[in-house]
């Protein structure tokens, strides 16, 4: 799912009329090239982080502004990483405002774009049905997980991100962050696979 339209107009707007020392006009095109491709990603990971559509467009747009004020002090190696923190910390005072609880959740968002990219024919209406059902099982399973690790499993198998990138983003070392991306992946393959783990179970006591 890409991030709503609305957010290029509302971003030209501020770019126009942001308070303070914006960036001349050669770092508004690297922040053009460098930033904005990003910008989807930025609008997915507020979604899993705020549960909210609504909240999640402004809290992104809140991060852009704050990216773009603040674009002559990138030094980083990752422009996404950059923007991602922001966006998270835009998250993180959302919700001390009491505006929103930060839960990340999984949408179907990048499974459903990748597939429209794709020559398949479409699925039939019982197949539709099944994929829809599947997703809802995935969003819900990994709602249950608790938060540190939810947010690594986003990061690195949904956004994509390295581990490296996830630690910038996050302010965890990387060993952390491998710690949370193995134990969030472990709590959600025994949320979504109970037989496999019920009858690994029964063949433990029957030893």
């Amino acid at each position: 799912m890409h991030a709503p339209s609305l957010f290029t107009s509302r971003r030209t707007a501020s770019e126009g009329s942001a308070p303070g020392s914006p960036p001349g006009a050669g770092q508004g095109q690297e922040f053009r090239r460098l930033i904005l491709p990003h910008l989807d990603g930025a609008y997915d990971l507020a979604r899993y982080l705020t549960r909210d559509p609504v909240l999640s467009e402004d809290v992104v747009q809140d991060a852009m502004l704050r990216a773009f004020r603040a674009f002559g002090q990138f030094r980083g190696t990752s422009a996404r990483a950059w923007l991602f923190a922001i966006v998270r910390n835009c998250c993180r005072t959302a919700q001390a405002r009491g505006r929103a609880g930060l839960t990340l959740v999984v949408a179907d968002d990048s499974e459903a774009h990748a597939a429209t990219e794709q020559a398949d024919p479409a699925p039939n209406p019982e197949e539709a049905v099944s994929r829809q059902s599947d997703i809802e099982r995935v969003r819900a399973a990994i709602e249950a997980i608790p938060e540190p690790f939810r947010e690594a499993v986003v990061l690195r198998d949904l956004e994509d991100l390295s581990y490296a990138e996830i630690a910038e983003v996050t302010g965890v070392p990387v060993g952390t962050v491998m710690s949370r991306l193995s134990r969030g992946r472990g709590l959600l393959a025994k949320a979504l696979l109970p037989e496999a783990n019920a009858e690994s179970d029964q063949s433990r006591s029957v030893k």
